[in-house]
């Protein structure tokens, strides 16, 4: 087995879903019902470019100068609709332990009694007030059951107890998170591989654009919600804050996504926000898999705009068209003339191309940031030394499989 170690280290406006689950809860598990429909790619050369600000603008500025008063959007296809393959009683598993526990409900590794097979339960908070699920869980239930990729976490079937509070998905169970895996890493003071990196990053890329591709923003890429099988495989797992989008993109939920990842324009207020929010979370990722440590690891969101405009200097309208639109209250920032992400970034970790490869998806303007079809065609997955096979990725016992009490 080849090893991992190279060297020492010395959640508004306009935010709703239309879901065919505007019934209640038990009228929806009893509906077996199945309505098929799909994400289709509308306009692909259009977020191929990411030219959503600037498209947004040029309409604008067509509309103004000729007195039009519409423009050309496009729209994902039709909200889909949840498909319930078939719902099974929470009495055929036995459980083992819980994995997390997170705002929308808990994850549990169980056995599924009748398969003989380790699966993972995620239990969905209910609403009891009007009987059905949050709105973000519902997202979720759509996401899991309709995007399937191989470095996407599986969603299975519905899993019912003796009331409606317990519902949950069946999910593939994975056993390592990326931050639990570098956890141990780091305390042993080592760093990834230049080979490891690319691997763990062309997975993770695969997974994004593959989301993207089907109109679907995550919100919340960390190493937390990145999982790792023993074969190596990355998957893309907690969907709680996905959701579907449109071009140009119109008013969602500003200020959404753990702060250490989150993008500035997040950070900034700023609720017509697309694609570009992701590739600055996977930007995030991609420096803390090179270095071991978070790249800003801001206390508060003051504290995390700020480290952002040390090191990578204070955005102007060059930098940034509309900058100083954005909903930042009159707030005064430190002015940084020069970034100082080269000082973050020790230039033995990270090749050229790498670090030109950080700094596309670390660009302020959205319009102008890396996506993910982009990154994958990049020089830097393409020279030496290559990423390495997943099923070479070195693999350690996992946390989550702790036996633990009821």
């Amino acid at each position: 087995m080849s090893s991992v170690i190279i060297s020492n280290a010395s959640n508004g406006v306009g935010d709703s879903v239309e879901s065919p689950l505007g019934t209640s809860t038990q009228d929806v598990l009893q509906n077996t019902h199945r309505e098929k429909s799909s994400l289709k790619v509308f306009a692909k050369n259009k977020y191929i470019n990411n030219v959503i600000r600037r498209e947004k603008k040029d309409h604008q500025d067509k509309n103004c100068n000729e007195g039009l008063e519409t423009h050309e959007t496009f729209k994902p296809p039709p909200p889909f609709r949840l498909e319930f393959q078939s719902r099974r009683s929470l009495e055929e598993f036995q459980y083992l332990n819980k994995i997390a526990e997170g705002a929308y409900g808990a994850v549990f590794r169980v056995r599924d009694q009748k398969k003989n097979e380790v699966v993972a339960l995620k239990q969905i908070l209910t609403d009891n007030r009007n009987e059905g699920f949050y709105i973000a869980a519902m997202r979720e239930l759509q996401i899991l059951l309709k995007v399937q990729h191989p470095n996407i976490v599986a969603g299975r079937e519905i899993v019912v107890g003796s009331n409606m509070e317990e519902v949950f998905i069946e999910m593939e169970y994975v056993p390592h998170d990326l931050r639990s895996y570098m956890d141990t890493v780091r305390k042993s003071r080592q760093l990834f591989s230049p080979c490891h990196v690319k691997c763990l990053m062309t997975q993770l890329l695969c997974a994004v654009q593959h989301l993207h591709q089907n109109w679907i923003l995550h919100r919340d890429l960390k190493l937390r919600n990145i999982l790792l099988s023993y074969k190596g495989v990355l998957k893309l797992a907690d969907f709680g804050l996905a959701r579907q989008y449109e071009l140009p993109p119109r008013q969602y939920t500003p200020g959404i996504g753990t702060i250490w990842y989150r993008a500035p324009e997040l950070l900034l207020l700023s609720n017509e926000y697309s694609t570009p929010i992701d590739m600055w979370s996977v930007g995030c990722i991609f420096a803390e898999l090179i270095t071991m440590r978070p790249l800003f690891p801001g206390t508060s969101e003051l504290d995390q705009i700020n480290r952002i405009f040390e090191g990578l200097g204070t955005p102007t309208d060059a930098t940034w068209p509309g900058f100083s639109e954005l909903p930042v209250d009159s707030t005064t920032f430190k002015k940084y003339t020069t970034g100082r992400l080269r000082e973050k970034i020790n230039i033995n970790l990270v090749s050229k191309d790498g670090l030109s490869l950080l700094q596309d998806f670390l660009l302020y303007d959205p319009a102008r940031r890396m996506t993910a079809d982009a990154a994958l065609n990049h020089a830097y997955f393409k020279e030496q030394p290559l990423a390495t096979e997943p099923a070479r990725f070195p693999m350690w016992p996992a946390k989550s499989q702790v036996q633990l009490s009821p």
